[in-house]
């Protein structure tokens, strides 16, 4: 008898989210890294399942290393067409070659491809038509604008 093999997971499109971004909130460097909370002040999320604007109140608690990488912490809530509340949660890491997050820092447009940008999406919800959101593993490839996150999250089916 053969044994038993795991499903090898497939990505499902849940939706493009776009996050505008406020001022950074610089509090130096702390024992972690260099410490930012980026305001997230509003967008929109837009998928087949799924259509909602981001409330303002949100942030990224982001930390940067000494080499460059961002570790990505943030929290922020989507209110949706028919006013169900969805709390977002994301973790992960955008790196990439000095010169590419130069150009990123400045606010200059950057090809995705020069650089690595993912997270992790955990979603939380009362909300009846919403509730498959919490039974879902999440992940996103994401961008980096002057003033906007942009990224395509996908359930792990």
């Amino acid at each position: 008898m053969e044994p038993i093999q795991p499903v090898e997971p497939r990505l499902e499109l849940i939706g493009r989210c776009r996050a505008d971004l406020g001022e950074p909130l610089e509090l130096g460097h702390t024992p972690w890294g260099r410490r930012r909370v980026i305001p997230i002040v509003g967008g929109e999320f837009d998928g087949p399942r799924l259509s909602a604007t981001i409330l303002v109140g949100g942030a990224d608690w982001q930390v940067i290393h000494e080499d460059g990488m961002a570790a990505i912490d943030t929290r922020y809530t989507l209110q949706t067409h028919d006013e169900a509340l969805i709390s977002v949660a994301t973790r992960g890491v955008r790196h990439g070659p000095p010169d590419v997050l130069r150009r990123l820092a400045d606010g200059q447009p950057v090809d995705p491809a020069e650089y690595y940008f993912r997270v992790s999406i955990q979603y939380e919800t009362g909300a009846e038509a919403y509730r498959w959101l919490n039974r879902i593993v999440a992940v996103a490839s994401a961008v980096r604008l002057a003033d906007q996150v942009i990224y395509d999250a996908y359930a792990l089916t």
